[in-house]
């Protein structure tokens, strides 16, 4: 069991990455898995906590299907930075596959991987009845984190099947959620939680209040002696807060089109977002973007600050997205700066 430190008004808390390999219009699928490299990079040097990678599938706009793949490949291009699951989509997967390949990225690269679970298929319903698995209700979700945890637990030469590689590698597993469902299989099993507040900020406090007054350390499966709370929040920094709001609609055009059920690669920006976003969609891409933070450094950092205050929160994971890749690292670079983070 890991004991981790609380969250401070003081002290900055970890920031982590949340990447889906985004694609720009323009962009080969190819162009947007280097350029996702690229970001792996950078954030290993700059010193952020994780990276994690979310399961897509059926998309134009994320080349994240395959995520132990893209782990594997992160790995052998990045040296301190932990790498994991944000996550993987529990019901997609048996759970005896998820331990053998999160135990074979343990066995190959070591301690350096995290398990992020999630309920929701991470696609469209036809795509989600192809991938031919489950349907995330809480009891099989609960059944399949617990099956995954025994796979991946001691070693044991008379169980009939064995996760090889896989048994003995203990990879931490973390529960991820939009809703209280999420928070309370976290709760019962005493794993931390990450909550999707970046696009679905609805419940967070419901489901933060929930995940604290029920979690359980005394139960086999905790990973955690205490309950413990990461939460997404959207960010763009940019040297003026005019070029920020300017780059970030990218981010709503995304969140329109995806709204709308027309997915599709990462947009240019615009100088007015009305003019190619109807107004009925506006308020859906504001909601959907309720928790974000965009300009300067400082005011970047006065928010985010104010959002772990508000949910004493242990870590924040940050999402970006811009249609030039450039423009992300740089938001990256400045947000790493402005927070104070150890690396290069």
């Amino acid at each position: 069991m890991t004991t981790t430190s609380s969250a401070s008004q003081q002290a900055r808390v970890p920031l982590s990455v949340l990447e889906l390999v985004p694609r720009s219009q323009g962009m080969t699928q190819a162009d947007a898995l280097r350029e996702s490299t690229e970001l792996a990079r950078l954030v290993d040097r700059l010193g952020y906590e994780r990276l994690w990678v979310a399961e897509h599938h059926n998309t134009e706009a994320f080349m994240s299907s395959a995520t132990s793949l893209i782990l594997g490949h992160f790995a052998e291009h990045t040296s301190r930075i932990r790498l994991g699951s944000g996550g993987v989509m529990l019901p997609n997967h048996a759970p005896l596959m998820v331990a053998e390949y999160y135990g074979t990225l343990a066995t190959l690269h070591g301690d350096r991987f995290d398990l992020g679970l999630g309920r929701a298929p991470g696609t469209d319903p036809m795509t989600a009845a192809a991938l031919q698995r489950g349907d995330g209700q809480l009891d099989r979700f609960a059944q399949d984190v617990l099956d995954l945890v025994d796979y991946l637990g001691e070693p044991d030469q008379g169980r009939r099947v064995r996760a090889i590689p896989g048994e003995g590698t203990r990879v931490p597993l973390w529960m991820l959620g939009s809703s209280t469902g999420g928070a309370q299989v976290a709760a019962a099993l005493g794993l931390p939680f990450s909550f999707a507040s970046h696009f679905a900020p609805q419940q967070i406090r419901e489901a933060i209040a929930i995940y604290r007054d029920r979690f359980r350390a005394d139960v086999p499966t905790a990973q955690v002696d205490r309950p413990t709370v990461m939460a997404g929040i959207n960010v763009l920094v940019a040297p003026t807060d005019v070029e920020a709001e300017y780059l970030f609609t990218t981010a709503r055009q995304m969140a329109a089109r995806i709204r709308s059920g027309r997915p599709g690669p990462l947009d240019p920006p615009v100088d007015d977002i009305r003019a190619v976003v109807p107004e009925e969609l506006l308020a859906l891409t504001a909601e959907h973007h309720a928790v974000s933070a965009v300009g300067t450094q400082e005011q970047v950092v006065a928010r985010m600050q104010a959002f772990v205050d508000a949910y004493a929160l242990d870590e924040l994971i940050v999402t970006t997205y811009t249609y030039d890749p450039a423009m992300r690292r740089r938001s990256f670079e400045l947000l790493a700066q402005a927070w104070g983070m150890p690396g290069e």
